[in-house]
């Protein structure tokens, strides 16, 4: 038999969620745009890592318009260290469709929405359920984790999306069911946290079945995590004369469509400095002289961790070639901040700016 919760468990969870919600930048909005860009942003990102670029990104694109008139380029600068890159390019695509295809506005009929790019079950529930009052359950990881440890519900991944899915159901309000949405992810974000939940402080304790058996740090059940991966990773500051060599990456792999320095893995038996040469040979065609290193930055990714060692390289002749990137440039030191490049190369411009420092002295 499947665990219910009580019908004394919505109305008590909404009073504390009226006193207690959260103040953020989308909250109360009923501009289904605004509330898609938040969710789409809020992707494995959080809350106060995304209150500023979801005000600077309004500035920038108040409309679906502006988004589709946009350039990709333009789309990913916005999206600068915000991560996750697929999700801006999905979210350009999407509003281009929507410009294409409903004069810029967002669509009424719930299937159009859902089949739009990067549109999948917890972003469809969230702004419908938001904007238009569709009793949809949202799940998201905080609301898995939430009904895990309510149900005591012994499931994980799929069986347990659906197990909550179901839960929600059942308690969502007709009336204002996005609240009830909001209400369990700010009890998720702020209360029933991972791993050190504040059950003193919880509004719907007396009806949580993990914490009636003393075993709420049992619940979600997790799989074991596999070990990171750790590559080392060399890049070649590729200078002719005043000019340094950019390259911009394949639209469709990870850092899609962003701006790099040329480089790649270092290889088993093979120094960081003969990889640099190596890589820009095979990535745009040009034989390098490879000089000191500029310096070594660390950066960790969702499923694995790099160490990036940079090196000053010189090129003084041949016509760089886009071999194993979509498009290379030439560009000026002074240039560099209009084009989006990943957070890992952002580290290495302060370490580039000392040794230009140093080398001018």
């Amino acid at each position: 038999m499947k665990t219910r919760l009580s019908p004394a468990f919505a109305p008590r969870l909404i009073e504390w969620y009226r006193r207690q919600q959260r103040q953020l930048p989308w909250r109360g909005e009923t501009d289904p745009y605004r509330v898609w860009l938040s969710e789409i942003m809020l992707q494995q990102t959080r809350v106060a890592t995304v209150a500023p670029y979801y005000h600077r990104w309004l500035e920038r694109f108040p409309t679906i318009g502006h988004v589709a008139r946009a350039t990709e380029q333009e789309v990913l600068k916005a999206w600068e260290g915000l991560g996750y890159y697929r999700r801006a390019r999905l979210f350009h695509q999407a509003c281009r469709h929507l410009a294409r295809e409903n004069g810029a506005r967002f669509p009424t009929d719930p299937p159009v929405f859902r089949q739009l790019p990067g549109v999948g079950p917890y972003t469809f529930a969230a702004v419908r359920s938001i904007c238009f009052g569709d009793p949809l359950p949202a799940v998201d990881g905080n609301l898995r984790r939430v009904m895990a440890r309510l149900l005591k519900a012994p499931h994980i991944g799929a069986a347990l999306t659906r197990e909550a899915e179901r839960a929600v159901s059942e308690i969502l309000p007709s009336h204002h069911p996005g609240d009830m949405n909001q209400a369990l992810m700010d009890l998720g974000a702020t209360v029933c946290t991972p791993r050190d939940p504040q059950c003193p402080a919880c509004p719907v304790q007396g009806f949580c079945a993990a914490w009636q058996s003393g075993q709420v740090q049992r619940y979600p059940h997790r799989v074991a995590r596999r070990a990171v991966p750790h590559f080392p990773i060399a890049a070649g500051v590729v200078w002719r004369g005043d000019r340094l060599l950019i390259c911009r990456r394949h639209s469709d792999g990870l850092l899609g469509g962003l701006w790099e320095f040329p480089g790649g893995k270092v290889e088993p038996g093979e120094s960081p400095a003969e990889a640099v040469a190596r890589e820009v040979r095979e990535e745009v065609g040009l034989e390098v002289e490879v000089g000191p290193c500029v310096g070594s930055v660390r950066h960790a990714y969702t499923h694995f961790t790099i160490t990036l060692d940079a090196f000053q390289c010189v090129s003084s002749e041949g016509t760089p070639r886009p071999i194993g990137c979509s498009q290379v440039r030439w560009i000026r030191w002074r240039e560099l901040h209009r084009f989006p490049f990943p957070r890992a190369n952002h580290k290495l411009f302060p370490l580039i700016e000392q040794s230009r420092s140093r080398a001018a002295a």
